[in-house]
């Protein structure tokens, strides 16, 4: 039998003032950590029943979600789901046609923009060109009348927050990407909001950058004891930061959980097939016994954890192991090695099975290879085979 990658975990966030990088150094590479929990259960925002349509589309459909005080949420889903327009009935920049939103136990019913305790972040930045960095981040403050000496102290430790000291007098072209981001956060603290909303914080920025803001935005998070709730459609990055993901579509909330719970215990086949990499085997109940549920596929009779009368069993491709000799197993299907694909951590080995499905599977980069054409067996636990009803 190879031997196989293990179950990869979401990038960890931590609570630590460190975060183990130097924010100001973009060439900082990111270290592990251990998720921190949700720093109180008391709930902040509460949403009930909330719809919002647009010239007859539904964009949020009936959603309830409660996020907890000191939170880091994150709203998941595919362009056009709705994330987009929740956060925005949280910012009240929209209206619910149904439904109410309260924040911090207030009705948010009629409260414009400028009068809730919520600041945005948008994917744009949106800083002011002809303005200094100071003064992006001290506009808001500047708007609501502030003394000048206040202004100003608020606006220094806010720069020292973002590792931005000395650069307050800076235009924002002559800075960087990230350095910009940071720039657009500081403003969206001004105000010391309640409530952080973040539309696609870190779609602008390279992929390396990315990971190390991602660990930035995580331990500020936890610094300051704020409610993040960040909109996106990058798997990776809500699994990395987040401490609980809902995950939308069509305008409804198809599952929330934490990371674990959402890639390891999905309860849909779009939750599943939308949250990294997995192989379906579709069939129709077969029974239950000992705690697993079984289908009869296509590849034979194959068992998973779940509910009774699931239709399909949802296999991530690093919790199979591949062999060219029948295992003793209790879910094994027989294929043919296609290809396989190098990715530097790992090794996509893609078989076809005996019914013609596609399945993909993980190795180690190193593990003896396989030839095309190579006949083998693919096998794999029920406990790591979560069946779905949906």
């Amino acid at each position: 039998m190879s031997a196989t990658k293990p179950r990869p975990r979401p990038s960890p966030a931590t609570g630590d003032e460190g975060a183990g990088i130097e924010p100001g150094k973009e060439g900082a590479a990111p270290q592990s950590f251990v998720r921190a929990p949700p720093a109180a259960a008391a709930s902040i925002v509460r949403i009930e029943g909330v719809r919002k349509r647009f010239a007859g589309t539904t964009a949020v459909d009936g959603v309830s979600l409660d996020i907890g005080r000191g939170e880091f949420f994150a709203l998941l889903g595919p362009s056009g789901c709705g994330k987009t327009t929740l956060l925005r009935l949280l910012a009240g920049f929209e209206q619910p046609d149904e439904g109410e939103i309260f924040i911090d136990g207030e009705p948010m019913a009629g409260v414009p923009p400028y009068r809730r305790p919520v600041n945005m972040m948008f994917q744009s930045y949106a800083l002011f060109p002809h303005m200094s960095v100071a003064a992006n981040i001290g506009y808001g403050l500047k708007q609501q009348g502030l003394p000048r000496a206040e202004i100003a102290a608020r606006v220094a430790r806010l720069l020292d927050l973002v590792e931005l000291g000395g650069l307050g007098e800076r235009r924002p072209s002559a800075l960087s990407g990230g350095q910009r981001q940071r720039v657009a956060l500081a403003r969206a603290l001004a105000r010391e909001p309640k409530l952080l909303l973040l539309d696609e914080p870190l779609a602008a920025l390279d992929r390396k950058l990315r990971e190390r803001t991602q660990l930035e935005l995580v331990a500020l998070q936890r610094r300051l004891g704020l409610t993040f709730v960040v909109v996106t459609h990058d798997q990776e990055e809500a699994l990395g930061m987040a401490t609980r993901i809902a995950v939308m579509e069509k305008g409804r909330l198809r599952q929330v959980g934490t990371p674990e719970d959402i890639y390891e215990r999905p309860r849909s086949r779009f939750v599943a097939d939308f949250i990294g990499e997995v192989n379906l085997f579709e069939g129709t109940p077969a029974g239950a016994e000992g705690g697993l549920v079984w289908l009869d596929t296509a590849d034979g009779r194959l068992a998973g954890t779940g509910p009774s009368g699931a239709i399909a069993l949802s296999v991530r491709p690093e919790d199979i192991e591949i062999a060219t000799h029948r295992p003793n197993a209790t879910n094994v299907v027989v294929g043919r090695v296609e290809g396989a694909r190098y990715r530097g951590d790992d090794m996509v080995v893609h078989v076809r099975l005996e019914s013609g499905k596609a399945v993909r599977a993980t190795r180690l980069p190193h593990a003896p290879p396989l030839p095309a054409d190579a006949d083998v067996f693919l096998s794999w636990s029920p406990q790591d085979a979560v069946a779905l009803a949906e």
